[in-house]
């Protein structure tokens, strides 16, 4: 329990008590009852709409009820005044000994403070990454990567079972091109003059060692042979090799999957039939045919009957087909299948997409409301989250592409220049739907301008701190929190928004409010620091003052843990020293 979700628990008591009373009439949906800080600290601790959102439904008026509430929340403890604001609000202001509470439960929670059950253990797929198994990771894939891990985990730490699932895309026509691309260095490795890769074909380096590795394993064998003798054996070999090369990509990062599900395998099991099967049973998939396209003359339009889903009844603003006219899967119709697959084992989906996908967003949340609901029941909660792409800049410079790639920037290129953590935190800087530069020089830039560093720094100052305090023969301690006062539990009552934050982040499915939080967290912790530079009395070791100083160190110290448990959320550890 954390002081936010006590006061919730006091305010729906208060409520409870005017139900018992006959001054509220019972069985009114508290649902949207909040209990949360001010917008403005000078109004209060806390402050809740209760009033405001059960008057309606109670036959009254806000500030009336309001006024039955006050006298309820005044006859708790720890509420030093409860007050009415503007049309019905109400604002509480806490004894300061609830905060000094606070900072004791941090220490005693230690690295489970802000863990909760809210997600009451539903299961949530998070599909991430997914990118085509065709080359090393590239910084185009880091943003989703990183969102999607950061949001699995902060879903996991709120209380749900979490799986992280990555969709491998080994059906298309890519990794025939992949396939080519290899036998191409299979050649090479043989010691054939190739000459230049041919146009279409995949350039990179990195398939060099595969190239080589077929030829270990079969010597000249498909050196001479036709294509059909050679191209699945290759696809296999290939994606394998990649999907390895993937993974150790994806790991420098911290990310590690759960599942690896393949489109191939989830094809050649027949899924997508039943998927279609099931549908039709369902009358959600029917065969007609699609109105011409605007533009078209009916000279170059021709009206094909193919499989459609019903995806207008679900919002989308046309039926879609699921197959093409030469009967093979539509990209559409195959993710179709595969969430589909996905939704019989969690509770709730969640997608990580590029943005460049968003046009398929409404009909594929238009086939899982259809998929999860067909049968009578409530569809499942399933949310694309989409993912602008990332420019990588050099002192304001677009950064040239990677001979080792061919055609982009590898991802394990830029971990191995800047480190994990300054990758992981910087992705989370800004909203996933917002345009990103990554600035190689800006990203480790030692100054406040750099959220990563400042984050970091404000670990660091507080590690150091504490080994310099040891070294003086000051220990922190809670034996005397009552020596800290307004300046010092500001510090405490940011610190004890965290809890909340993990939960709004995690109901909102938005990982990057954490990283906001910490940097006001940092921001505040920075200030109050600062103040020691004028004033020595307000140093966290104050000379001569063993009292104080353990006391203001064990401040130092919470704010640390809520500051690291902040960062382990985000996938980065928590700097001792910078």
């Amino acid at each position: 329990m954390n002081l936010h979700a006590d006061f919730a628990r006091v305010i729906d008591a208060a409520l409870g008590a005017l139900e018992a009373a006959g001054t509220l009439p019972g069985g009114l949906n508290r649902g949207a009852v909040t209990c949360e800080p001010p917008r403005d600290p000078s109004h209060g601790d806390l402050s809740t709409n209760a009033a405001m959102v059960l008057a309606k439904p109670a036959g009254t008026n806000p500030r009336a009820l309001a006024a039955l509430l006050v006298a309820e929340l005044e006859r708790e403890p720890r509420v030093v005044s409860a007050e009415i604001a503007g049309p019905g609000f109400i604002n509480l202001r806490l004894t300061d000994d609830s905060w000094r509470g606070e900072l004791a439960l941090i220490a005693t929670a230690g690295a489970d403070y802000g863990r909760s059950d809210m997600g009451g253990g539903k299961v949530v797929n998070v599909e991430y990454v997914s990118a085509n198994p065709t080359g090393p990771m590239h910084m185009g894939h880091c943003r989703g990567a990183v969102v999607g891990d950061a949001l699995a985990d902060l879903l996991a730490y709120s209380g749900h079972k979490v799986m992280k699932e990555y969709y491998v895309n080994d059906a298309g026509a890519q990794v025939d091109v992949l396939a080519r691309s290899v036998h191409i260095r299979y050649l090479e490795a043989l010691g054939r003059d190739v000459g230049a890769i041919p146009e279409g074909l995949y350039p990179g380096d990195y398939l060099v060692p595969v190239g080589q590795a077929l030829a270990a394993e079969f010597g000249d064998k498909f050196a001479d042979a036709p294509e059909a003798d050679w191209l699945i054996t290759f696809r296999t070999k290939a994606v394998a090799a990649m999907m390895d090369m993937i993974r150790d990509d994806l790991a420098t990062l911290g990310i590690r999957h759960d599942l690896f599900s393949s489109e191939a395998q989830l094809q050649a099991s027949g899924k997508v039939d039943e998927a279609e099967s099931w549908l039709r049973a369902h009358d959600l998939v029917y065969d007609g045919v699609l109105e011409a396209p605007k533009g078209k003359t009916l000279e170059d339009w021709e009206a094909v009957e193919l499989p459609l889903f019903r995806s207008t009844r679900f919002g989308d603003d046309q039926d879609r087909p699921i197959k093409k006219s030469n009967g093979a899967w539509t990209y559409f119709g195959a993710d179709l299948a595969y969430h589909f697959q996905k939704a019989q084992n969690a509770d709730a989906l969640v997608d990580i997409w590029g943005a460049d996908h968003a046009g398929t967003v409404k009909r594929i949340k238009a086939a899982v409301a259809a998929l999860t609901s067909a049968d009578g029941g409530t569809a499942k909660p399933f949310e694309v989250k989409l993912v602008q792409m990332v420019q990588l800049l050099r002192d304001g410079e677009p950064v040239k592409m990677s001979k080792r790639s061919g055609n982009f920037v590898t991802l394990s290129d830029v971990v191995d220049e800047v480190g994990k953590d300054v990758v992981r935190f910087t992705m989370l800087t800004r909203k996933p739907d917002a345009q990103m530069d990554f600035d190689f020089a800006k990203v480790v830039e030692a100054s406040k301008d750099n959220p990563v560093f400042y984050v970091q720094y404000a670990h660091a100052r507080i590690c150091r701190n504490i080994r310099k305090g040891a070294d003086e023969g000051f220990v922190p301690s809670s034996e005397n929190l009552s020596l800290l006062g307004e300046e010092e539990l500001a510090l405490v009552k940011l610190a004890a928004q965290f809890p909340r934050m993990v939960e709004a982040a995690a109901v909102a499915r938005e990982p990057h409010r954490i990283a906001f939080f910490l940097h006001d967290l940092a921001s505040a912790f920075h200030s109050f620091y600062n103040l020691g530079n004028d004033r020595p009395e307000k140093r966290f070791i104050v000379a001569q003052d063993p009292v104080m100083s353990g006391a203001r160190l064990f401040l130092a110290e919470q704010i640390g843990q809520v500051i690291k448990n902040g960062l382990a959320l985000l996938g980065v550890e928590a700097a001792s020293e910078l």
